[in-house]
């Protein structure tokens, strides 16, 4: 089970049902990542290396959003200190070719884990399982 947050500007993280260090927080950026939403943004991945549990991962999936401008490039490399002096990883999930781009102009592509996209969550199982 993974916790989640599904909407930009103004994303919520949620726990897993269990508070596993296993299961990663999910913040699934839907739109740009720009000055625009930078305030959401930032607030939603300070949220989660708040409130995940110690050693779980944060995934910023990105499947759903297809630009990234230098605003949204500093509040990732903010929320990956963040997360790491907290205990965290900061994963970034199905990146764009502009996304990967601007990582890889930028140098700062070996400062993230790169991954394939989250799968959307499942229906809530009626047996807690």
């Amino acid at each position: 089970m993974t916790s989640e947050t599904e909407l930009v500007p103004h994303p919520e993280p949620e726990r897993p049902a269990d508070d596993s260090a296993g299961d990663p927080f999910v913040v699934r950026v839907i739109g740009d990542m720009d000055l625009d939403h930078s305030a959401g943004l930032r607030s939603a991945l300070l949220r989660a290396a708040h409130e995940a549990p110690e050693g779980a991962a944060i995934v910023v999936d990105l499947q759903y959003s297809s630009f990234c401008d230098s605003t949204g490039l500093n509040v990732l490399l903010a929320a990956r200190g963040q997360a790491l002096e907290s205990g965290h990883t900061l994963q970034l999930a199905a990146p764009s070719h502009q996304m990967v781009r601007l990582l890889e102009t930028t140098g700062s592509i070996e400062l993230f884990d790169l991954r394939p996209a989250v799968p959307p969550p499942g229906p809530p199982s009626r047996n807690g399982d």
